[in-house]
């Protein structure tokens, strides 16, 4: 673990992370809606969307999608630091539950993920039931892709943009979908081994550019890797949480996307690393 630093200070919520190319880190907060880390080190508070920001995605333009587990909503905070709700019910009924995470796809188009339908929300956790779901926004409005699924977490593309991969957080598995042209999901299956490790709770996922599935581990605060044959390596691990302490989500940045930043709910700052492998560039790199 002595090869991890501390990147950041005084955070609330750090839940996520994205990186830029230019080095600007931009990080879910909950006494606003984002924290901006600029290279220099200087962090501003941006917004004001209340609840609990979450997952984060951003758009070609620079603007911001945030999930809120608290508020129910996707609230989109643009460059120039306007905001909106750009999600809050879903077929005419408010939604009133734990958005996790955003995620743009190649042609723009924005999943959410859900992680559950149950009040209050630790009560899926504590006792695991398959009711969370995926929703698509695209030009027909958004709609629900997946259902039936186990605390519904990060989700990610492979680079070829032909599966969904969803993180199943309380049966510690990862599950993918193939896309249709349309947004339409088929095909479900368990990626890798169910559960990952034994006892695993599973977070946040991010693929590398050598189709490597990196995930955030809970149970034993540790990162893993699963590889394209299936099988698991984790590259670090810190059960007594000493350094590396409910690890949620992991992002990769620096001019070569070879810096690996990871996020934390009960961490005030991230943790960096330097990654043997490149990341897979996001929809907002490209």
């Amino acid at each position: 673990m002595t090869d991890l630093r501390q990147v950041g200070a005084n955070l609330n919520r750090p839940e996520c992370c994205i990186a830029e190319p230019d080095g600007t880190l931009w990080i879910p907060d909950n006494k606003s809606a984002v924290m901006r880390l600029d290279p220099d080190g200087t962090q501003t508070q941006t917004g004001d969307v209340g609840g609990d920001p979450n997952g984060l995605a951003m758009d070609r333009e620079g603007n911001l999608y945030i999930a809120n587990v608290t508020t129910g909503k996707v609230d989109k905070l643009y460059r120039d630091g306007r905001q909106e709700v750009i999600l809050s019910e879903i077929d005419g009924k408010a939604i009133e539950e734990a958005v996790n995470f955003t995620y743009f796809d190649a042609k723009g188009r924005l999943w959410v993920s859900v992680s559950s339908r149950t009040h209050p929300r630790s009560d899926a956790i504590e006792n695991p039931i398959d009711d969370g779901y995926v929703i698509l926004m695209d030009d027909h409005g958004p709609r629900i892709v997946a259902d039936g699924i186990y605390f519904t977490n990060e989700v990610r593309m492979d680079d070829r943009q032909t599966h969904l991969y969803v993180a199943e957080t309380t049966a510690g598995r990862i599950t993918r979908f193939r896309i249709h042209d349309n947004g339409d999901l088929s095909e479900r299956e368990i990626y890798g081994p169910d559960p990952l490790i034994p006892g695993a709770h599973i977070d946040g996922i991010c693929f590398d550019s050598e189709g490597n599935l990196w995930i955030t581990e809970l149970s034993r605060n540790a990162l893993l890797v699963l590889t394209p044959t299936g099988d698991v390596k984790i590259v670090a691990e810190d059960p007594p949480g000493e350094v590396m302490l409910f690890p949620t989500s992991l992002t990769f940045g620096g001019p070569d996307l070879k810096t690996c930043y990871v996020a934390s709910l009960k961490m005030d700052h991230l943790l960096a690393f330097d990654s043997p492998v490149a990341g897979q560039p996001m929809y907002h790199w490209r």
